[in-house]
């Protein structure tokens, strides 16, 4: 039977130790395709771009798999790979593995998730995942047979057309993760300032800074999840309706 075909993209560039695990542990379940960022686009949110050229080339990386990288976003990732580089629609599209959590509100900023929505956009079963460990040296493989399980579980029972999954995975050994948990999005936000500074020249710039204010306690968010030693997954749509207003707002709205 002919295996199924997996497009792999991420945020953080297609060298970043991230995407090379998730394309090692994708190549033995499937044939891979990756095509990435050829340089960091983390927060670049559902950025395309519209007022400059893009180029790509296929680049030698150790594996069986055929590797592009695209001077765009990870959303044009997307766009570029089902337009002009995949042989077949693909049977999924994986995201990641993000340096750093995508949870909470983070999945607005986000463009491993974005690359993923995207994908939910053109009709395909998408999952963005992430680890909540910034460095470098982060190590994935913590984390191999539960994503596996997961991606394989997806291509086993597809998902309604629209969703995708938010993976987050904490920074813990693989004996010590208890499992998997299926949450909603915590009801979190970034506190943030703008840190006024001088240059060399006298000049003003600014820096953003801030911290995370998690206001979000109920056992059912990922955030609460996360730090109870469990992968979140949370079901995410592009459709930002608040349908549950949809009533009330037309009643508001008689003249």
């Amino acid at each position: 039977m002919q295996k199924p075909l997996i497009l792999v993209t991420n945020d953080d560039g297609i060298t970043a130790p991230g995407i090379r695990n998730l394309v090692e542990f994708m190549n033995e379940i499937g044939e891979v395709i990756v095509v990435a960022p050829n340089s960091p686009q983390s927060g670049k949110g559902h950025a395309i771009t519209i007022n400059s050229t893009l180029t790509f080339e296929e680049i030698n990386l150790d594996g069986p798999q055929k590797d592009y990288s695209l001077s765009g976003t990870p959303v044009d990732c997307v766009k570029f790979a089902l337009d002009k580089i995949l042989p077949r629609r693909p049977d999924l599209v994986v995201s990641g593995i993000n340096h750093g959590a995508n949870s909470s509100i983070n999945v607005i900023y986000s463009g491993t998730m974005s690359a993923a929505v995207e994908a939910g956009v053109e009709g395909l079963q998408a999952i963005g995942f992430s680890l909540l460990d910034f460095s470098w040296e982060a190590d994935f493989t913590q984390a191999k047979d539960y994503i596996q399980n997961i991606v394989k579980k997806v291509l086993e029972k597809p998902m309604p057309k629209g969703i995708v999954l938010n993976v987050n995975i904490p920074k813990l050994n693989k004996e010590d993760i208890k499992g998997i948990r299926v949450c909603k999005q915590a009801n979190a936000k970034w506190e943030e300032s703008f840190d006024e500074r001088i240059n060399p020249h006298g000049k003003k710039y600014f820096w953003l800074s801030g911290y995370f204010n998690n206001m979000d306690s109920s056992k059912n968010a990922d955030e609460t999840a996360l730090s109870e030693g469990y992968i979140s997954i949370v079901p995410v749509k592009f459709d930002l309706t608040a349908h549950e207003y949809l009533a009330e707002l037309t009643e508001v709205m008689k003249f």
